[in-house]
C-alpha cells in the first residue's frame, strides 16, 4: 500500500521561508515522478510543482523562482522549499505520487497516489 506523509507546514510571515517534506511507502520511489499540489480556501486544486525519476523539474508561473522541489531518493523523501512566501501561497499542500508514465505533470488526472495534506499558512 502507497503511503505519502507531509510535513514542515505551518504559519510564517511574508518573505518567509518553509520546506515541506514528503516521504514515500509502498513503491520503488526512485522510479515514480512526484510532484506538489496546492488547495486554497474556496479554490479549486492547483499544480505547484513536479519532478520526474530523472530529476527534472516544472513549476507553476506563480512560484517560479520562489520555489524549488527536490528529491532524495535514498530517503525516499520528496522536498519543497518555498522561499519569498506571499499570503497568496496560503493553501493545504499535497505531495503526490505519479507513478512511471504520464503525459502531463500539471494535470491532477495523472496523479495515482495523494497524501493526506499539510497546511500552509502565510500573514501578511
Amino acid at each position: 500500500q502507497v503511503q505519502l506523509v507531509e510535513s514542515g507546514g505551518g504559519l510564517v510571515q511574508a518573505g518567509g521561508s518553509l520546506r515541506l517534506s514528503c516521504v514515500a511507502s509502498g513503491r520503488t520511489f526512485s522510479r515514480d515522478h512526484m510532484g506538489w499540489f496546492r488547495q486554497a480556501p474556496g479554490k479549486e486544486r492547483q499544480f505547484v510543482a513536479a519532478i520526474t525519476y530523472r530529476g527534472n523539474t516544472n513549476y507553476a508561473d506563480s512560484v517560479k523562482g520562489r520555489f524549488t522541489i527536490s528529491r532524495d531518493n535514498a530517503q525516499n523523501t520528496v522536498y519543497l522549499q518555498m522561499n519569498s512566501l506571499k499570503p497568496e501561497d496560503t493553501a493545504v499542500y499535497y505531495c503526490v505520487d505519479y507513478g512511471r508514465s504520464t503525459i502531463d505533470l500539471r494535470r491532477e488526472s495523472e496523479v495515482d497516489y495523494w497524501g493526506q495534506g499539510t497546511q500552509v499558512t502565510v500573514s501578511s
